[in-house]
């Protein structure tokens, strides 16, 4: 590295992200595009035992790890909290005590060490995160974001300023589907990580229905996303064959609705990518994690000449890594920062990429 590369990257601005929209805690730092620390604590354990997550534990959980996460991702990087220039939270959307929780940390520390405070969008923030890996999101991109509660479709312009949503799911979430599904299977909480698991094992021989992929679901809703009507689906295939008498293959199963599902997502994702003209698609979000959905998307990518981008699964669950580089990107931008006067907002919308200020 020479002297002028030494002085660029020191001048660059050190911001720390705090997110706590669902139920992981996370801190991340980083350094212009640089990741330096990415601190999480999850209490998905907790809720485990209820399939799913209970917003109280959550909120809880967030204010027993929020000061020992901070410190450990301080110490990760090997910075004082003195050596901050920004202070980034995820102000929306999501469950509204467990967001709160969050965001008043990061009032009080904004105040505490006197820095500008951004509060962002949690959505946007999946699609930042990409940038810690693969450098620059070539504008505009498409961005498929597919978690838990959210499965978008998103025109990114600029990742600091200007997102547009080209469609999103009209009742399950991806991740809520398969969260859904593997109750049905027997498979334990989360969801997501144990179909795939489940699915490698499995042979594709039942055909389940492909939401909102009809000639008249797609004159009006060809962006948009429908997985309830998949998951009844495989419900009632499930209660039918135990109804018979005969087991249920666990594997094909899980191998067929994941199949289902991903086939919707890819297709709709670079469906988008060729109505918009656009050559690059980045998918984010918890799901982006599955295996399946990865090979899919780079396999029928490379064949329509759309190059993907897809962080690698660590940073695709929640993270303050990703809160840190959408703030980053508004500091070198020159976006305002929000202040410290602001409400979290759980129904934020993606094209809103932060929280309004009070002031």
């Amino acid at each position: 590295m020479t002297a002028d590369d030494s002085q660029s990257s020191t001048s660059e601005p050190l911001v720390l992200g705090i997110e706590t929209s669902c139920d992981e805690t996370g801190v991340g730092i980083v350094r212009g595009r640089t990741l330096l620390a990415d601190a999480v604590a999850s209490s998905v354990t907790e809720h485990a035992r209820f399939g799913g997550v209970v917003p109280e534990i959550a909120s809880r959980a967030h204010l027993e790890a929020m000061t020992p996460t901070l410190q450990r991702a301080c110490d990760d990087a090997g910075v004082a909290l003195s050596d901050i220039d920004a202070v980034a939270v995820t102000g929306g959307p999501g469950l509204v005590g467990a967001l709160l929780v969050g965001t008043s940390s990061a009032q009080a520390l904004a105040w505490a060490i006197d820095k500008p405070l951004y509060a962002v969008n949690h959505l946007a923030a999946h699609v930042a995160v990409d940038q810690l890996e693969h450098g620059p999101l070539p504008e505009p991109s498409v961005a498929l974001l597919v978690s838990g509660g959210h499965t978008s479709l998103l025109l990114v312009a600029d990742i600091a300023t200007d997102i547009t949503s080209l469609g999103t799911t009209l009742d399950d979430a991806a991740g809520e589907a398969f969260d859904k599904v593997a109750r049905v299977l027997g498979l334990p909480f989360p969801g997501g990580p144990e179909i795939d698991r489940v699915a490698q094992d499995g042979k594709i021989t039942i055909e389940f229905p492909r939401g909102l992929t009809g000639a008249r679901d797609m004159a009006e809703h060809r962006f948009d996303f429908s997985f309830s009507g998949l998951k009844t689906a495989v419900a009632r295939w499930v209660e039918a064959r135990e109804k018979s008498g005969e087991p249920v293959p666990v594997a094909d199963v899980a191998a067929a609705f994941q199949e289902a599902v991903v086939d919707v997502l890819v297709n709709k994702a670079l469906d988008a990518c060729a109505d918009r003209g656009v050559d690059h698609l980045m998918i984010g979000g918890g799901v982006a994690a599955n295996s399946r959905l990865r090979a899919l998307a780079l396999s029928r990518g490379e064949a329509a000449g759309i190059t993907l981008r897809v962080p690698r699964p660590g940073l695709c669950t929640d993270n303050g890594a990703m809160v840190a580089a959408l703030g980053s990107a508004m500091v070198s931008k020159g976006v305002a920062p929000t202040g410290l006067a602001f409400r979290a907002e759980s129904s934020l919308p993606v094209e809103q990429v932060g929280v309004r200020s009070l002031g």
